[in-house]
């Protein structure tokens, strides 16, 4: 047995490498199984679906010529919503859902805000969550404004599928380049266009030349680069496709690698091609001979829910009190699973009992007859299999068919002939999801979820962790809309000893209140339950269930916005309580703060490090400054807490986009973990961002034609610095279950370096450069790093390939801070080698008191002159006050060139004398803020 169980573990974890929230297939050049989803929020029109074959199809053809012939859209299925009419051609989908939708058609994050974007906050190379297309878009209603929709998509399948990133950048859209004028940044440079400053009042515009800020150096604020309509460069699809000339991606022969884009930001200066020719989907291809064929769609429409509930009851159940806590969250998920669905039960051990037909469910009525039949006896071997075809055998009873069927399996021990039923789930359509109980659970089952697209939970015998009630609880509300969907806002337990109270608080937020739920459990004697609203009153009317050990409260109507509070009274002492707390949207036009909850990958080998996501967003927009803290715990119920940041250091790619992150390396055995994350708020200490999504196609303000400005209609003026205060909340989401292998048994040697600097900032002044970075930990982001490397050089390329070779910083006075501190360190740059040598690049490398030694930091730069702005003539003057402000930038600029570039300035005898002579003229210096 536990040779089989060795070999099935190493199984499960090949399999998991290959699994991602997409379903989608490379197979034979071709992208099978993509998933576009209509959301039920979009209005009926017929005419989005005939626009989302076009774009796929002209799509797939753009994409097989970018990618060398290599790529193309084989098969789209279109998810259509249930709120839309019947039509003889849509189908029932099989595994297809909006939780594995790759493209989503939804209303825009802000009205009339129609970017496309993809939903991508890992690292470079990793695949993103979704594409997220406006109705208006697919309509072809902004094309002016982006491009044609088929070019748009496939630069968003780039994020989606290969993780890489856009080369333009918002937030730094000019550069100063070696050539020593401002560009635009972008990619390739071979790109052609006018800077200008365009502003329209009416039907009347003007055009000026745009004026260089004297702070920056760069040109002021409103400059925008205006792309000539007509073009012969090909590249790049990730700067801006739209141009009728752009047919590749950037790649190493004419990337960019100067330009601030947040693809040399997040890639290490890669380029597109190389991020792409590095992908498991180049890998497994060769270049096509013929041309490819077109793409063909599925149409298929959501229905109402079938669940078949698959129930362990086997001897092994009787154990740390699992068949009662099974019977708890069971009846947990019966009564919250919305109204319409179909439910059924099947028991098994050796062998299968089918205890149940479906029932659809209308009323209470067949919630309790459902929880009547609840196993309440343990005994007998474990047959998942039996259980399996028994559930599908019921469901073709009533349906004819298992397409799009669901069932929950939970089961708590090892069954070695789950392999004899693989092949009957693969052909069924239904979907399997897996609620592993305890250490034991069959680990092959892991990839019947896999290939069906089901949910992995797992949760252990601690009860007081409340995984099982977790698990079924995040089951419960299944494909349907968000403001459907059971939102938990609270779930905590606790073993009590000596005290027999449990008190605490749930807040209820005015996105919530519909439907609000209280459970609480306990594992011995009934206990005494008080609740109090907001206003103090006491509520009554719990149902008590002595049977099961739980009694439950639904709030009529909308709940009170407020803080709840609960005390709990145990009769007994070491006894273990829970309280679960979900609610609903309080307004289906008002969408709710969510959480969601996720890992970066399905299974790890030790020490590779694994990172926490938690997404924090209303609607599409990001919740910023929340509390957000992870649970990590064992199969064998051990707990790891991790406070997540959302600081765009460390594991976390992106400052303030709502998504909080950590590396998580504190392993303790072989097997399953599962991930729990609870995300609150305090009234004004958190807001809601208004900021545009990130990794979107650019937005094209006009186009330059015969040297004149065709421009577009504006975007809508939203003042992206606006953050709406919210009021508090709380939230919890279960993130599912991981799995780690080759854990030491006994010692743990250090192995973890410190993490990547990934914001290393660099800014001059006078004749000194002051950095700024977040600090590392001495084990990725934990600890204190021992001592910072810091080496500078003239070339980006030999600074990022031959890091050690480079010119080092005198750090001896910088003293290293607690992982995530902002550290600061102001140093005079040395003699560069480079001859012609336009700017300083710097980095950092970290190392820690074992002497390991962190990856080198993303490449900050400096440029060692003062940029010309645009030679063509204009009626403004470039700079209205070229005065002292230049004045006084010059000196500084030609000072650090002097002490950079050394005996090459002293040749100059003019030029220093002339710096001498400023130098004197200067009255005020101001002093050092460094080390």
């Amino acid at each position: 047995m536990g040779l089989f169980r060795t070999f099935v573990f190493l199984l499960v974890l090949y399999l998991l490498q290959l699994s991602n929230t997409s379903l989608v297939q490379l197979n034979n050049n071709g992208y099978e199984d993509i998933i576009i989803a209509i959301d039920p929020d979009v209005p009926e029109d017929e005419k989005i679906i005939e626009q989302i074959k076009d774009m796929v199809t002209t799509a797939s053809a753009y994409l097989f010529e970018a990618t060398e012939k290599r790529l193309f859209f084989k098969n789209i299925s279109i998810l259509i919503p249930e709120n839309w009419k019947e039509n003889i051609q849509y189908r029932r989908p099989k595994h297809e859902s909006y939780t594995h939708a790759d493209v989503l058609v939804a209303p825009p994050t802000i009205p009339g805000r129609d970017e496309p974007y993809t939903r991508h906050f890992m690292e470079c190379g990793d695949k993103g969550e979704f594409i997220h297309f406006t109705p208006d878009f697919v309509l072809g209603n902004k094309q002016n404004e982006y491009g044609p929709a088929g070019r748009v998509f496939v630069h968003e399948w780039a994020h989606l599928r290969w993780g890489v990133f856009d080369e333009y950048n918002e937030d730094e859209p000019f550069y100063k380049a070696k050539s020593k004028k401002i560009e635009a940044t972008r990619c390739s440079t071979g790109i052609s266009g006018m800077n200008r400053v365009y502003k329209c009042q009416g039907d009347s515009c003007i055009s000026r030349s745009c004026i260089i800020d004297s702070q920056t150096n760069l040109y002021e604020e409103d400059c925008q680069f205006f792309p000539d309509k007509v073009q012969n460069e090909k590249a790049s699809i990730m700067f801006m496709q739209s141009i009728d000339s752009v047919v590749e991606f950037c790649s190493a022969k004419n990337h960019n690698r100067e330009a601030p884009s947040i693809q040399n930001k997040k890639c290490n200066s890669r380029s597109i091609w190389e991020v792409i020719s590095n992908s498991e989907d180049f890998n497994n291809t060769v270049p096509m001979v013929a041309p490819p064929p077109q793409p063909a769609f599925s149409l298929l429409k959501i229905s109402q829910r079938i669940v078949c509930l698959v129930l362990d009851k086997s001897g092994s159940m009787a154990s740390d009190n699992r068949l009662n806590r099974m019977n708890q969250a069971a009846k947990y998920f019966l009564l919250r699973i919305v109204n319409g669905s179909w439910v059924g039960m099947v028991h098994f051990d050796s062998s299968a009992y089918d205890k149940s037909k479906l029932i659809q469910i209308i009323s209470s009525n067949e919630r309790n007859k459902l929880s009547e039949i609840l196993p309440t006896k343990a005994s007998g071997g474990t047959s998942i299999c039996s259980g399996i075809r028994s559930a599908f055998q019921m469901i073709k009873h009533s349906f004819h068919q298992t397409d799009g069927s669901e069932i929950v399996l939970l089961t708590d021990g090892e069954d070695n002939t789950v392999s004899s039923c693989m092949e009957d789930v693969k052909q069924s359509g239904a979907i399997i999801h897996l609620i592993a109980l305890g250490p034991s659970a069959a680990q092959a089952v892991i990839e019947m979820t896999n290939i069906t697209g089901g949910l992995h939970k797992l949760s252990s015998d601690q009860a007081e962790n409340n995984g099982l009630i977790d698990a079924f609880g995040a089951l419960a509300s299944g494909n349907t809309d968000i403001s459907q969907q059971d939102l938990q806002l609270e779930s905590t337990g606790l073993t009590l000893t000596n005290d027999h109270w449990m008190n605490g608080t749930v807040i209820i937020d005015s996105t919530v209140g519909k439907d609000t739920f209280f459970l609480v459990t306990w594992g011995r004697q009934l206990l005494d339950i008080s609740l109090w609203d907001p206003s103090g009153t006491l509520m009554g009317g719990f149902t008590v269930d002595t049977n099961s050990k739980m009694a439950y409260l639904s709030i009529a109507g909308i709940a009170k916005v407020g803080i709840w509070t609960y005390s709990l009274k145990a009769q007994v002492s070491s006894e273990t309580l829970t309280v679960t707390v979900t609610s609903r949207a309080s307004n289906s036009s008002v969408p709710p703060i969510t959480v969601n909850a996720k890992m970066n990958k399905d299974t790890n080998s030790y020490p590779s490090p694994m990172i926490v996501y938690a997404e924090v967003q209303q609607g599409y927009l990001p919740v910023l400054g929340a509390n957000v803290t992870a649970f990590i715990e064992s199969e064998s119920g051990k707990m790891e807490i991790l406070e997540l940041l959302d600081n765009g250091a460390g594991a976390d790619s992106f400052k303030n986009d709502g998504v909080y992150s950590r590396y998580f390396i504190a392993y303790r055995e072989n097997g399953r973990y599962s991930l729990k994350v609870r995300a609150q708020g305090g009234t004004n200490a958190v807001t809601r961002s208004l900021r545009h999504p990130l990794n979107k196609a650019l937005y094209i303000p006009g186009w330059v034609v015969n040297g004149e400005i065709e421009g577009n209609p504006p975007k809508p003026e939203v003042n992206e610095d606006t953050q709406t205060a919210l009021e508090s909340f709380s939230r919890t989401a279960s993130g599912g279950a991981f799995v780690v292998s080759n854990v030491p048994t006994n010692s743990f040697p250090d192995v973890f370096p410190p993490s990547q600097i990934t914001d290393l900032d660099a800014k001059t002044y006078e004749d000194q450069i002051t950095l700024t970075w977040t600090a590392p930990g001495d084990d990725f982001d934990v600890g204190k790093v021992q001592q910072y490397i810091i080496r500078t050089s003239g070339s980006i390329l030999d600074l990022r390939d031959n890091f050690d070779d480079a010119l080092q910083v005198n750090t001896t006075d910088l003293l290293p801070n607690e992982a995530n501190s902002k550290e600061t360190f102001t140093f005079k740059p040395g003699n560069i080698s480079e001859e012609n040598a336009t700017h300083i690049f710097i980095a950092i490398q970290s190392v820690d008191k074992s002497n390991l030694t962190s990856k080198v930091s993303n490449i900050a730069q400096v440029a060692l002159f003062i940029p010309q702005a645009d030679s063509s003539p204009d009626e403004n003057p470039q700079n209205p006050s070229p005065g002292e402000n230049h004045h006084n930038t010059g000196v500084n600029i030609s000072t650090l060139v002097l002490l950079v570039v050394g005996p090459a300035v002293v040749v100059s005898i003019i030029l220093s004398t002339t710096i001498c002579i400023l130098k004197k003229k200067k009255s005020v210096s101001r002093p050092s803020t460094g080390f």
